[in-house]
């Protein structure tokens, strides 16, 4: 099911490997265009974003990989789940960011998908993909900023 946040967002999924492979340096809001069926799947809070990306193609931004389960009640007018979907986004942004995927070999990788006052939105990042020793020092860093809030939980 999806999870509500105080500022009235529901979250549908998180891409939790996003943060893990990449460095994000910008982040973005986009509507998603979506059949009915798509809408209900997402509300139940069926959805996957692992290994999914946004492509931009003739001055239109598009989710591409991104999995939707299929609706039990739509029968014969279900979605393929895993469909080319439409982003909404204003032409300035989509204009922007085809110069930085272009020039500086960013990728666009969506964060999260959530609805936002009843709308279907994807939060996307410009990423630059993490090196492996990157992602080891990520680790650590962690490692250690838990075994800090441990040593001071402990002493209160």
């Amino acid at each position: 099911m999806a999870k509500e946040t105080p500022d009235g967002e529901k979250i549908v999924c998180v891409n939790r490997q996003a943060r893990h492979n990449y460095f994000i340096d910008e982040t973005y809001e986009a509507g998603l265009v979506l059949v009915g069926s798509e809408v209900k799947s997402l509300r139940d809070g069926k959805a996957n974003l692992k290994d999914s990306y946004a492509r931009i193609q003739k001055g239109e931004a598009f989710l591409v990989n991104a999995h939707v389960s299929a609706y039990a009640g739509a029968n014969q007018f279900n979605h393929e789940p895993t469909r080319m979907r439409k982003l909404l986004l204003h032409a300035r942004e989509i204009e922007r960011l085809t110069g930085k995927t272009k020039e500086r070999g960013l990728t666009l990788i969506p964060l999260k998908l959530y609805f936002k006052n009843g709308r279907a939105k994807v939060e996307l990042g410009l990423a630059r993909g993490k090196k492996l020793y990157d992602k080891r020092e990520t680790l650590r860093r962690k490692v250690a900023e838990r075994e800090v809030e441990r040593s001071l939980k402990s002493r209160h």
